[in-house]
């Protein structure tokens, strides 16, 4: 999976609601934005400016995110981040059941199947998102963290959120998104984008040899709900020496498996 780089920036200003009766619910939610959009995390200060909001106020309004669980504090940096917990509160769900819940027996089969890191991502807009993880028990590993955001275009999770949503939103999400290069292998041409998710589609599963990250391949497979509609992904990263090209077929025919374990208890 490709790992998003922190760069260091000043925090942008946020414009809060000028006529807002909630005062406080309004910088508290522009916390969170602020903190959606900056993946390496922000210090009391950097906030404080951001929001225009002193930092003692500041202060108690992440002390009160962070009592609810939807913002963590690094007490040796001091740099606040998000949790996942909004990504749980937004993830489908079928009944009381949410996809994690389904999910997590399957993907514990799946990696006592292959032996690597497994993973589950949803699609938020033109981006992916890892709402669930379970990494390999092996001593070197492929670590991520739960929130994660992916591009579309480089990896197989999400060749397979744009594989599988309808022809015109697939179409008009392969037009927006930017084909930035990773690797030598990164698909950079909308026609071949196009082709490979007519091919994914076919195979019902998508690969990433080394596409995103140079020695990591991935193998993914949707997962839908009883009405085909697309709900999420699984996939299985691994370290190119132990999990080489001529293991894709073997390790395909598990994750399309966990997939199908997953619709079958979000349906039952």
């Amino acid at each position: 999976m490709e790992r998003v780089p922190h760069v260091e920036q000043a925090a942008p200003r946020l414009e809060l609601c000028r006529k807002s009766e909630a005062p406080a619910l309004d910088r508290g939610l522009a916390i969170l934005e602020l903190l959606d959009a900056a993946p390496g995390g922000l210090i009391l200060t950097e906030i404080s400016a951001a929001i225009g909001s002193p930092k003692n106020s500041t202060s108690r309004l992440l002390q009160a995110l962070m009592d609810r669980g939807y913002v963590a504090r690094d007490e040796v940096a001091m740099r606040h981040s998000l949790t996942g917990k909004l990504l749980r509160m937004g993830q489908p769900q079928t009944r009381d059941v949410s996809l994690v819940e389904c999910a997590l027996e399957p993907m514990r089969g799946l990696r006592g199947a292959i032996g690597e890191t497994v993973q589950l991502g949803i699609a938020v807009g033109d981006e992916g998102v890892i709402i669930e993880k379970l990494e390999s028990l092996r001593a070197v590993r492929i670590g991520v963290n739960i929130g994660l955001r992916f591009p579309l275009h480089n990896n197989a999770p999400g060749k397979v959120l744009l594989a599988f949503r309808e022809a015109p939103e697939r179409d008009g999400a392969i037009a927006r998104i930017p084909l930035e290069r990773s690797t030598s292998r990164t698909i950079t041409s909308r026609s071949k984008l196009r082709e490979e998710c007519e091919g994914v589609a076919a195979r019902g599963f998508a690969t990433d040899y080394g596409e995103a990250d140079e020695g990591i391949h991935c193998v993914a497979a949707p997962i839908r709900d009883g009405r085909q509609g697309l709900v999420g992904t699984v996939w299985v990263s691994g370290i190119a020496g132990r999990m080489p090209k001529r293991r894709f077929a073997e390790v395909a025919r598990e994750v399309v498996n966990a997939a199908g374990a997953i619709e079958r208890r979000m349906q039952a």
